[in-house]
């Protein structure tokens, strides 16, 4: 009888073989914790379609962000819950606006150990849930941007570490750039949400941040799924403006727009494993038809497979702890 010379099993039967091969890895410093600040003291507000998580007044959100650092995770994503909402999502631009109290509350409790990323949009902050201002019934690009700016200014100043604007106007990262270095903040980086998808799988999120929008779709806006040329016309462009890190989101059904933006751009990729695809893995599990540690681990391993350098999820902590054993 005969038999293979190759024989690729001879790699896979050692434990210690098989990871000390493996071509990739999941680290806990890959992985950003997305929260929801919201007013008020001793808030814990759950959102039913997030097992797990919830909108946060700030003086909760600063003893989770403790939680989060003692995990070995470094980096939080916020999105905030204004106490009252406008046209223009100006309420965003306020210095002692949600997510600036947040951002110096945990800068004062925590110092430096958690690296704090600030999401620049207005569909939390508009009576009408869109992105931006309405002319004529659709997002006004150059208005928006206006906001945006200003937004991600004010962010800064309140001690932001990374500014990552998810709206997806066009030239919004060159007007940031613009105000941040205008008023000395050259260091601050953007990370841009280059390719965003008009995509399903953000439902539980818009209970989350209260952002649905009153009216219409964001397809005017946010990317068509079927576009993957479009993808690299749009992440050229947010390096071309001064974009430091470029994101796909979601991540799971653009696992092909991820390898390809690393496989074309020689810059950081963060991929946001965004809500639906939390949900689906938690309802699943709830129900006993998969594993859920398992199936956590196995997507998380393949969107650093696919090319990202950051995984942004809700599963942060709890990959973390399974890292750490």
């Amino acid at each position: 009888m005969s038999f293979p010379v190759t024989r690729l099993r001879r790699l896979r039967r050692n434990p210690i073989l098989r990871n000390m091969i493996s071509e990739s890895q999941v680290r806990i410093d890959d992985l950003i914790m997305p929260l929801f600040v919201c007013p008020g003291k001793k808030v814990e507000n759950p959102i039913k379609s997030m097992p797990g998580n919830s909108q946060l007044s700030v003086d909760l959100l600063v003893e989770e962000c403790k939680k989060i650092a003692d995990t070995g995770v470094k980096s939080v994503l916020l999105f905030g819950i204004p106490e009252h909402k406008d046209e223009h999502g100006l309420v965003a631009c306020e210095e002692n606006g949600i997510v600036q109290k947040g951002i110096r509350a945990i800068k004062k409790a925590l110092n430096d150990k958690l690296l704090i990323v600030a999401d620049i949009c207005n569909c939390e902050y508009t009576t009408h849930g869109h992105c931006g201002t309405i002319v004529n019934g659709d997002v006004d690009n150059d208005l928006t941007i206006e906001t945006l700016a200003k937004q991600s200014l004010s962010l800064t100043q309140a001690g932001a570490d990374v500014i990552a604007p998810s709206d997806m106007m066009d030239g919004r990262v060159k007007r940031i750039r613009q105000i941040l270095d205008d008023n000395g903040f050259y260091n601050t980086p953007i990370m841009s949400y280059a390719a965003k998808y008009a995509s399903g799988f953000y439902g539980p999120f818009r209970e989350a941040a209260e952002s649905a929008p009153k009216f219409g779709d964001r397809k005017s806006y946010q990317m068509n799924p079927a576009n993957s040329d479009e993808a690299m016309r749009e992440i050229a462009l947010d390096i071309e403006e001064g974009a430091d890190i470029v994101m796909v989101k979601p991540a799971l059904s653009y696992l092909d727009i991820i390898r390809r933006t690393k496989d074309t751009f020689n810059i950081p990729i963060a991929a946001y494993n965004v809500s639906g695809e939390f949900s689906m893995v938690k309802a699943a599990a709830a129900n006993g038809w998969i594993d859920e540690e398992r199936i956590m681990m196995e997507i998380a391993l393949s969107i650093k497979r696919a090319g990202a350098d950051i995984i942004i999820t809700y599963f942060a902590k709890d990959i973390a702890k399974v890292l750490s054993r």
